[in-house]
């Protein structure tokens, strides 16, 4: 089959990954465009861009797929089916309509929960019980679109951000082949109308940690953040991301330490297993304590 895949992150280039080594003949590959990252602010490719271009695919990266010049452009790749992965640009009706099949989706929660930038962080932070990947039919509202095919996989305990898009890129590989194989067959779901969420960009106001709440809502929080946004606390006075933590008995003032890196919240407490000093390279609990050791009572979150 001729595809055009649009996508930008790692998670996306799995799923280009998957396509290339099924066989199809892969026309064009549309990403983000570079953008200035790292201390040096360089412009930097995007994953996709970067494993496209390693694996000899010609590349394009509008700014805009709203002029008319672009979606002329789009249309004459004659593709029999375009397969979008966290592309970053809204694909007007010219493009969603351009090729034979039209545009296919692949989506990382049961939809229709959790449509929209975030559904992976959003499904550990609300404490759901289960995720997964949804192939889906691409039209002009924002994952509104019939699912054609569906995987699902359980949210476990000690499920971060990280480990379930692992496992959810895994999934989606794997379906988006299955379903291109099926695509004569699938038979297009409407979503249901009940059950809606919308999984908004995660704002980086949410991610610093207030100590008063609940310890399983910020077990949550700091296991969804992790490792991209990551939590985050003050320690005197510097930025402390907590990367994994846990829920333990244990009580006392908001934000202060109980014994070690165990944290009295509003209600019960969190252990972290796994911190990122400003200034230092991420490290387990014990090997922080050693450097910084913290004795009973000492506040979080001041400064």
């Amino acid at each position: 089959m001729r595809i055009v895949f649009m996508g930008t992150p790692g998670f996306a280039a799995q799923q280009l990954d998957a396509l290339v080594t099924a066989g199809h003949d892969i026309v064009c590959v549309y990403s983000q465009p570079p953008r200035p990252a790292g201390r040096g602010k360089k412009d930097r490719k995007s994953e996709v861009q970067t494993r496209a271009e390693a694996l000899g695919l010609p590349v394009r990266h509008p700014v805009s797929l709203k002029t008319p010049e672009a979606q002329a452009e789009f249309a004459a790749l004659n593709a029999d089916l375009a397969v979008v992965v966290a592309y970053g640009l809204i694909l007007p009706q010219a493009v969603l309509d351009a090729p034979a099949r039209g545009c296919w989706n692949i989506h990382a929660s049961l939809l229709p929960r959790w449509r929209g930038a975030a559904p992976m962080q959003r499904a550990i932070m609300a404490g759901d019980s289960e995720s997964g990947i949804c192939i889906m039919q691409m039209e002009a509202g924002l994952d509104t679109g019939p699912v054609l095919l569906e995987g699902r996989t359980p949210i476990l305990p000690d499920d971060t951000a990280g480990s379930l898009h692992d496992r959810l890129a895994n999934i989606g590989s794997k379906l988006i082949v299955e379903a291109v194989a099926q695509a004569d067959t699938l038979k297009p779901v409407a979503q249901p109308e009940d059950g809606v969420t919308y999984a908004h960009k995660i704002d980086k106001a949410e991610a610093c940690i207030d100590w008063a709440e609940y310890a399983v809502t910020l077990d949550r929080k700091i296991r969804g953040l992790s490792p991209g946004q990551a939590a985050w606390t003050k320690l005197n006075g510097k930025r402390l991301k907590l990367l994994f933590s846990r829920v333990v008995p244990g009580d006392g003032a908001s934000g202060t330490v109980i014994e070690g890196l165990t944290i009295a919240c509003g209600t019960g407490a969190v252990q972290i297993d796994r911190v990122h000093l400003e200034g230092k390279s991420a490290q387990s609990a014990a090997d922080f304590l050693n450097g910084v050791p913290l004795a009973p009572g000492t506040k979080l979150g001041d400064g």
